[in-house]
């Protein structure tokens, strides 16, 4: 790397951080559509500080978010006080999901930090006959096209952050003050054992370092 690509990449690092916006949140409208007008109940793992599950609550009888941070469950029950249809716990995402199945599950940015082909298992075996997996995740760029699709969000990333923040230096949103760990696991990889477990699921790589994951059980 010469030194002006890395003066700006650290220009770029900078800007960023002092114009942040919630790359996660930016995919919530999105979950939103692929499901039904209502539904049920609703599982939402990795709940955070509750944003996904008072939307999903739009359209859901119930919302149970799960999440095993008890200071952002707080948090979300804290945010939550009045919706009495939308609950919060604090549990493994792999052993302690509440028993009956659920219409939809959604899980974002959550899925890295658990082992892949396991969980995916876990939610298949909570999600109704019928019901929605929809889930936005994170995947370790390794192709050219990977490389090729984050040099693409590079500056809508900076325009958005810009944007949102009115062009006004800001502090992260109360979802983003949690650290995630990198994820570990390439697109193919993801989409090869997504196969084993989900036959038949929708991946797509997305901007913004993320990529999507719909499956309905049959």
């Amino acid at each position: 790397m010469t030194a002006l690509p890395h003066r700006l990449v650290q220009a770029l690092d900078r800007f960023n951080a002092a114009h942040p916006w919630d790359h996660n949140a930016h995919y919530h409208r999105w979950i939103l559509r692929q499901l039904p007008r209502r539904f049920g109940s609703a599982l939402d793992v990795g709940s955070g500080s509750g944003d996904l599950a008072r939307l999903l609550a739009t359209r859901a009888d119930e919302v149970r978010g799960v999440d095993a941070d008890p200071a952002i469950t707080a948090q979300a029950r804290a945010l939550t006080a009045n919706a009495t249809a939308t609950s919060f716990i604090v549990a493994d995402a792999l052993t302690g999901l509440p028993g009956k199945p659920h219409d939809v599950i959604t899980c974002v940015a959550t899925l890295h930090h658990l082992p892949y082909t396991e969980a995916l298992d876990t939610f298949r075996r909570h999600l109704a006959p019928g019901g929605t997996l929809v889930v936005v995740g994170l995947y370790r760029p390794r192709t050219a096209t990977d490389h090729l699709l984050g040099a693409a969000a590079v500056l809508p990333n900076a325009a958005i952050g810009w944007f949102k923040n009115r062009g006004r230096a800001a502090a992260p949103p109360t979802s983003m003050t949690a650290r995630t760990r990198p994820a570990d696991m390439s697109f193919s990889d993801i989409a090869a054992e997504t196969r084993t477990v989900l036959p038949g699921a929708r991946l797509r790589r997305r901007l913004f370092w993320r990529y999507t994951l719909t499956w309905r059980r049959p």
